[in-house]
């Protein structure tokens, strides 16, 4: 691990989605020099295959590893469900996912607990099986909401398709009866406006964020990585656009980031009319699952 003053801690997700976990470390962790890094390239992670993420995850924590990271938290719960009891044991730093954190708070919560997710997530049945395993007497209803990062990632929020498309997703767990409900993607608290108002009012709301962000202070407490010298400045960095990122994130942040393009270890790609860049080799794969 490279020393250097102010080692950082690492948070990734595929887009602006881990912006809520980072906000959460400005809040608990004040004093910690902090690396984002969105992998805006190959958004959305929630069509891959568990192959793809893994291989994607630890291109990241590979890039990550060169910058002198002191832990890293996978602030993206595809990647936590589908890579990190892989990658863990791979590298001599920390690394610490959402999906147990998420499950410890939800079941605190309540015993009905809905589970809102990429679809990657919800057929891993990651969250199910660690709420079952705290307490089996919990029951759990996922529902994998394939539109919503797409529609986060293109600020629309506030759009009335996205109330229309929340609330199909929703139905399910409404006639559940849920009493709990955990945002399994980190994108998703941006929608809390919009979920309110479709839940009734005495759904809790579990963000993962939270207990991931106290996990990584006890962590650092633990190991004795706590920073007690320089505070840095956020470094934010990108596989894609730039210029995007800066303007979307801005809404979350209160300010326009410095924002810095990366080029991590990859396939060739391809420019696409529309200026979305994808991998080569996995461009009919995702437009076949816009298809499907």
């Amino acid at each position: 691990m490279k020393n250097s003053l102010g080692n950082r801690i690492g948070v990734f997700d595929s887009g602006v989605g881990g912006l809520t976990v980072l906000r959460k470390l400005y809040r608990y962790l004040p004093q910690e020099s902090i690396l984002y890094f969105a992998d805006t390239l190959r958004l959305p992670y929630g069509t891959r295959t568990k192959e793809e993420i893994i291989l994607f995850v630890r291109q990241i924590l590979d890039w990550m590893q060169s910058e002198g990271v002191k832990m890293v938290i996978m602030a993206c719960n595809t990647s936590s469900a589908l890579a990190l009891e892989t990658v863990q044991s791979e590298y001599d730093f920390p690394i610490l996912g959402l999906i147990h954190p998420g499950a410890k708070g939800a079941v605190k919560a309540g015993k009905r607990v809905g589970v809102i997710s990429t679809v990657a997530t919800a057929k891993s049945n990651a969250y199910r099986d660690a709420i079952v395993e705290i307490d089996p007497k919990t029951q759990v209803w996922q529902m994998g909401c394939p539109e919503f990062v797409p529609l986060i990632e293109q600020n629309r929020i506030y759009d009335p398709y996205t109330k229309k498309v929340a609330q199909q997703y929703l139905k399910p767990l409404i006639e559940a009866n849920i009493d709990t409900l955990i945002y399994g993607c980190t994108h998703y608290p941006h929608l809390k406006g919009v979920l309110s108002e479709i839940l009734p009012s005495s759904v809790r709301f579990i963000d993962p964020a939270d207990y991931v962000v106290r996990a990584a202070e006890k962590e650092l407490e633990l190991m004795n990585l706590r920073n007690h010298g320089l505070l840095l400045p956020t470094r934010f960095c990108v596989s894609g656009n730039s210029d995007d990122f800066a303007i979307t994130s801005k809404q979350w942040l209160g300010f326009t980031p410095h924002v810095e393009k990366i080029h991590l270890p990859s396939s060739k790609v391809i420019e696409l009319h529309n200026s979305t860049e994808i991998e080569i080799n996995q461009h009919h794969l995702y437009a076949e699952s816009l298809i499907a």
